[in-house]
């Protein structure tokens, strides 16, 4: 990653601390050209003429913070959509639907747009009917947390080409569609909704995102830095659809866009092979309770030569592969394909894992771009669904014990771009004063924050200045969750700083 040398100035902190360090003696850092210059206990070095002198007063400094898997453009949508995430049934969903629909109703002709219902474990199920008693003739739409599903009363049904479903519960691909349609809002409307999401982001630490919308986002991230949403560093990740384009522009993973600063590059070739837990999609082994015949297992979305045919043609053309497998069926299929193509990149979630498929990992040098908060999210329907098996779902301590790469992401919008929330999962195993669920799968603080930091590990002389400043030490903390941050620099330029 290319530092900023053009614009960053020279800065100078004193009496910082410095994260995993030996000790907890202060120490002064110079950061120039976009990397960390030097570091040294203080008052050994002197700020040269024109760095601008930061007093950290005893804070922490650490390694800036990447997630791994986000679709920035989804979270900050949602960010203004109905919540019915705490919904514990389709009829108090439908209830919040009605609620807001007399409050405060969209404009005429436009639709109702929620997010965040999690059906798996209701009493009820959804319908287009619940809606339809509480919209009239406003369409209603509601993603699910996992976006793999949604769900439509009849007006909006019919809007979207799919009048007369019998029950207005979308999944999959059906579900993807309607979820694209009802993001489309103007460059500029969306691009300021992104620059306040980005700043949130900058205020938590984080210096990176891997951005795997499914609209290739590489030419809009550039107009946005060109706009002055300039507090990340950007990588964009490229789906089958847009393969080919991708291709003939030349793009290769880890390529600078030119003009955005080292910001925006060049991401992963992203590929879905399965479903989720929630939508009883993820392909797996075994049958989901209660279902039976095709589908029961889940679902597979490309054939196995399809699959390895694509990861061929990509990692061919310099795009490393990122493949979506949530399933231990998924998974095991993912890694056959890794070793058909002889290539290496990423497994996106790998939630339910064979033990043998975890040692395959490290042996393919495949990384797995985890995200621990859905443990939180799903424990309960995890137990339901992978009733047996939750020994080996999450496993973050297996597979750090087999000594594969982890990566820590959020998915956001399914659960928050905040990696304090994503490493206190990934320790904790617990969240809302519950017990830990399988605490033996916890990993310890330090593998969590360099699982966090995009392989940079931590602060040293000739690292590239993106940085966090702290109030207290990460790796001693008691719970992560809100961790107070002080600062965050991307290439030595402050992104984020505390009155």
């Amino acid at each position: 990653m290319s530092p900023e040398p053009e614009e960053a100035r020279a800065v100078f902190l004193t009496n910082a601390r410095v994260v995993g360090a030996d000790g907890s003696a202060p120490v002064d850092a110079l950061l120039d050209g976009g990397v960390v210059v030097e570091l040294a206990p203080r008052g050994e070095l002197a700020p040269p003429g024109g760095a601008e002198v930061v007093d950290l007063e005893g804070r922490w400094l650490g390694p800036g913070l990447w997630d791994s898997h986000a679709h920035l453009d989804q979270w900050s949508l949602v960010r203004r959509r109905l919540d019915v995430g705490g919904a514990t049934s389709a009829a108090e969903a439908a209830a919040l639907v009605g609620a807001r629909l007399r409050e405060a109703p969209p404009a005429p002709g436009e639709p109702l747009v929620g997010y965040g219902f999690r059906d798996a474990l209701w009493p009820d199920q959804p319908h287009r009917a619940l809606l339809d008693a509480v919209s009239g003739d406003v369409p209603v739409v509601l993603v699910s947390a996992d976006l793999h599903a949604a769900w439509l009363d009849s007006a909006a049904l019919a809007a979207h080409g799919h009048a007369g479903h019998e029950t207005g519960l979308l999944r999959e691909q059906d579900a993807f569609a309607v979820s694209t349609a009802v993001s489309a809002v103007s460059d500029a409307v969306l691009d300021g909704w992104v620059g306040d999401a980005v700043a949130a982001a900058a205020a938590r630490g984080v210096v990176g995102v891997v951005d795997l919308e499914m609209s290739f986002s590489l030419d809009r991230w550039a107009r946005r830095v060109r706009g002055g949403v300039d507090q990340l560093r950007v990588r964009c990740g490229v789906y089958p659809h847009d393969l080919e384009a991708a291709v003939e522009r030349g793009l290769r993973t880890g390529d600078v866009v030119p003009g955005t600063r080292g910001l925006v590059t060049v991401g992963p070739a992203k590929i879905i092979t399965d479903g989720s837990l929630n939508t009883r999609t993820a392909w797996c082994h075994d049958p989901y309770p209660g279902l039976s015949g095709p589908g029961a297992s889940g679902v597979a979305s490309y054939d196995q030569g399809d699959l390895v045919a694509w990861m061929r043609r990509a990692s061919s053309a310099g795009l490393v592969p990122a493949v979506h497998a949530i399933g231990d069926r998924a998974n095991e299929r993912a890694l056959d394909a890794f070793e058909a193509v002889g290539c290496r990149g990423s497994v996106e979630h790998a939630q339910l894992l064979d033990a043998s498929d975890v040692a395959r990992f490290a042996g393919l040098g495949v990384v797995a771009s985890v995200q621990p908060e859905h443990a939180m999210d799903d424990r309960d329907v995890a137990d339901a669904l992978w009733a047996g098996r939750t020994d080996r779902a999450f496993a973050l301590a297996s597979l750090v014990a087999a000594g594969v790469e982890l990566r820590l992401g959020s998915d956001a919008p399914v659960a928050p771009l905040d990696p304090w929330v994503t490493m206190a999962a990934a320790v904790s195993r617990s969240r809302d004063g519950r017990a830990a669920w399988h605490p033996e799968q916890r990993i310890g603080a330090r593998a969590a924050l360099l699982a966090s930091v995009d392989g940079q590990g931590l602060v040293r002389a000739g690292r590239v200045a993106d940085l966090v400043v702290t109030e207290a030490d990460p790796l001693a903390a008691d719970d992560l969750r809100g961790f107070p941050v002080a600062a965050t620099l991307v290439g030595g330029r402050f992104t984020h700083r505390t009155p």
